[in-house]
């Protein structure tokens, strides 16, 4: 595949876009065509733009959770959780790119993230033994919110949410590890005996982060023995962490390693990060036409490179990760997201829907999914994050 190098920016904002204001958005926005230079992406207005869309469609802006469908016009919102990370993991990116230069439109999103953590992310199990509302029988549920409940406070600096994500693992999710002749692991149910890469890999994800902020030891352990798990029962030899290979759980095992090299200074660990982000970029299995390929419909599905997005930009931004690996993440995702931006139909702003698949519009007329505006929205947010990273 022919790689792609980008001039700087040429397009013009032409208002300042506010995600308060329903008249902000692409129709304040122009490309200027120039003599013999394609125009290049605002990355920055793009990603306001369909964060916008996400929050505008997608949200219920009285309890900070989310629906599976604009104005959850098609019902059946009242099990989506485990997606209720994801969905805010956006919106937690967003905030930390604004809030030095928007402080208005960033208290916005902290309340989103008070109202979040209040209502439970849209728990659906009401359990009143279960003093942290978090607590479900997917494994897997839990983690993903627990490290969304890190990020935030990892972007707002107020230890609330990394402490109850802290509780969750220490009460509902390491307690249901399980040891045989294979390993120690954790079960994608709490009566399942089966220990996957949907649901390990999270875990030792949130056993680094834990011990990164409070130093004790049984995390560090944790994280390793989760690691050894998964690299001894699920890792395939190519960069497979699962079969078949799916983005949600590359990105998250890449990321997982990265942290672990970080606190151990262990070199296998940063090359095995580099090894599975490396095979979702090249694989067939994971592409179609050399983007990211469509993971299918579901709500689980959509939203499945919404996890990859930021962990592989992580990567992208490691100073210690090789140079190879770094420049092509960086092309690799300016790539998905021009084919992206190419697909957008802008005239219907604000109801400007993300497709499964990159390389298509979104049908006019079909009901567009939180889960596909999550990833695209997330493919936006982690380029402009990526490039005014590297313009530093």
């Amino acid at each position: 595949k022919e790689m792609k190098i980008y001039i700087p920016i040429i397009l013009s904002i032409l208002s300042i876009f506010s995600a308060c204001d329903s008249e902000a958005g692409w129709q304040n926005l122009e490309v200027i065509e120039t003599v013999k230079i394609d125009p290049v992406i605002d990355w920055t207005a793009v990603a306001d733009s369909c964060t916008f869309v996400l929050v505008e469609q997608f949200m219920n802006k009285e309890k900070g959770t989310f629906w599976k469908s604009p104005k959850n016009v098609s019902g059946g919102s009242y099990n989506i959780y485990w997606q209720q990370a994801h969905a805010m993991d956006v919106i937690v990116y967003a905030y930390e790119r604004i809030k030095n230069k928007n402080p208005e439109l960033a208290d916005t999103y902290e309340n989103y993230f008070r109202l979040w953590l209040k209502n439970k992310a849209n728990n659906y199990n009401h359990d009143k033994n279960d003093e942290t509302g978090f607590l479900n029988s997917f494994t897997d549920d839990m983690c993903w919110i627990c490290l969304t409940l890190i990020h935030m406070s990892e972007a707002t600096g107020d230890d609330i949410y990394i402490n109850m994500a802290k509780t969750v693992y220490d009460t509902h999710i390491i307690t249901r590890a399980r040891t045989d002749a294979k390993g120690t692991g954790l079960p994608w149910k709490s009566n399942d005996e089966s220990r996957n890469a949907c649901t390990n890999s999270p875990g030792c994800l949130i056993a680094a982060k834990l011990y990164k902020k409070y130093g004790t030891e049984n995390y560090l352990n944790d994280a390793k023995m989760l690691y050894d798990y998964i690299v001894k029962n699920l890792l395939k030899g190519d960069g497979r962490v699962e079969e078949p290979p799916l983005t949600y759980t590359q990105g998250t095992f890449g990321e997982a390693c990265r942290q672990l090299y970080h606190i151990t200074q262990e070199r296998q660990y940063m090359r095995k990060a580099e090894e599975v982000i490396n095979y979702t970029m090249t694989s067939d299995r994971c592409l179609q036409n050399w983007i990211l390929r469509d993971e299918g419909t579901s709500m689980d599905g959509s939203i499945f490179k919404a996890v990859f997005i930021p962990y592989a930009v992580n990567l992208a931004l490691d100073e210690k990760a090789s140079d190879y690996v770094k420049k092509r993440i960086i092309l690799f995702l300016q790539d998905n997201a021009t084919v992206l931006w190419n697909n957008l139909d802008r005239s219907l702003y604000p109801e400007m829907y993300c497709n499964y698949y990159w390389g298509k519009v979104f049908p006019s007329g079909d009901i567009a999914s939180m889960g596909a505006q999550t990833s695209g929205a997330s493919l936006m947010e982690g380029v402009a994050r990526m490039l005014a990273n590297l313009a530093e």
